[in-house]
């Protein structure tokens, strides 16, 4: 049940790690929750992250929390965000799929539990159209992928392996060269043309698209329904277990975010662009943030079966051993709520804790 140690706990983010935020207000009048002085929530300074953008800018979270300070703290990848949660630097977290399943297999079980879903797809194969004209011509040409490891490595490593190419998940060698970069820079590499394309969430493939580059395959179109995660919420499995009504609160605020994001789509993306902007000091331009608000589907649901899917592909490729998931998920206050709101429960593909 462990991770191999090269396995990288990444996902991608923009913004400046540990970064706080207290600006909205506390209603006159508001109770503390479960008796806490605060809640401090991670997240990354990305649009695959927009629930927790959006919750933080228009002040869910802090409305539901009551007297309960919400303090945020922004992160670039994965590891970072794992270590405070397992520190008790933060309390909850939105993050990608790769971190909460090494974070969850190398503690054998004990760090954390996935709590909820928050969104699905944002992740592209963009290509320079004048090396890549298609699918086949990927063969042979250097792809940049965000970090060993992570989900969207896992990804492009499996799905060249269904084309049939041979690829050293180590070293990225083989029929396709699999160059490691992180996103920050991967649009300059593509500029410079040493990468002939990359397999990246959002907005790192809108920004590529603006240097002229061309989506090859979205990743959605690999999975049923065009589901599959890209953000969960995770909770310290200690926190979850001494303050049920704050992780419900956080929850309710969730689905709150999500509800409005859906009904107001064109505030709620002005929304996520302001509080980049305050997280990060620079908002994206219309040309990478139209595109990549489009690709991304918000979702309370976790899509566990497609999570499950995520860590076998990683097995396959060789990055992971024997990833056993049975209690990573925890949906009983997610799926309260959900009942409150009148909708139906969410599935945890029999991974649930007991």
């Amino acid at each position: 049940m462990a991770a191999l140690p090269l396995l990288a706990l990444a996902a991608c983010g923009y913004g400046s790690q540990a970064k706080h935020d207290t600006t909205v207000a506390i209603a006159a009048g508001a109770e503390k929750t479960d008796g806490l002085d605060t809640v401090r929530i991670g997240y990354f300074g990305n649009l695959t992250h927009a629930t927790a953008l959006v919750g933080n800018q228009k002040g869910f979270f802090q409305k539901e929390l009551g007297a309960t300070r919400a303090r945020y703290q922004i992160f670039n990848a994965g590891p970072s965000e794992i270590e405070a949660l397992n520190s008790g630097s933060i309390d909850i977290g939105w993050i990608g799929p790769s971190p909460a399943i090494n974070g969850y297999t190398r503690s054998d079980g004990r760090s954390l539990r996935i709590i909820g879903g928050s969104a699905s797809g944002g992740v592209k194969l963009v290509v320079d159209p004048k090396r890549i004209k298609s699918l086949k011509d990927v063969e042979g040409k250097r792809i940049a992928t965000p970090q060993l490891g992570n989900t969207q490595d896992v990804a492009f490593l499996n799905w060249a392996a269904e084309q049939g190419w041979k690829v050293d998940a180590q070293s990225g060698k083989g029929d396709v060269s699999v160059v490691r970069t992180d996103n920050k820079v991967t649009p300059d590499a593509f500029r410079s043309g040493s990468v002939d394309g990359a397999w990246v969430p959002e907005p790192t493939a809108s920004k590529l698209v603006a240097e002229g580059g061309k989506v090859l395959l979205d990743e959605a179109s690999l999975w049923p329904d065009e589901k599959f995660v890209i953000t969960n919420i995770v909770v310290r499995q200690s926190f979850l277990e001494e303050h049920p009504k704050a992780v419900e609160a956080v929850l309710r605020a969730s689905v709150e975010t999500n509800q409005w994001i859906a009904a107001n789509p064109a505030e709620a993306k002005a929304a996520a662009n302001e509080r980049l902007e305050s997280d990060s000091g620079k908002a994206l331009p219309a040309d990478v943030l139209d595109p990549a608000w489009k690709s991304i589907r918000f979702t309370d649901d976790p899509l566990a079966a497609t999570l499950a899917s995520e860590a076998r592909h990683a097995a396959k490729a060789g990055l992971l051993e024997n990833p056993k998931l049975d209690g990573i998920y925890d949906l009983a206050l997610l799926n309260k709520v959900l009942k409150a709101e009148g909708r139906a429960a969410v599935d945890d593909a029999g991974l649930g804790a007991e």
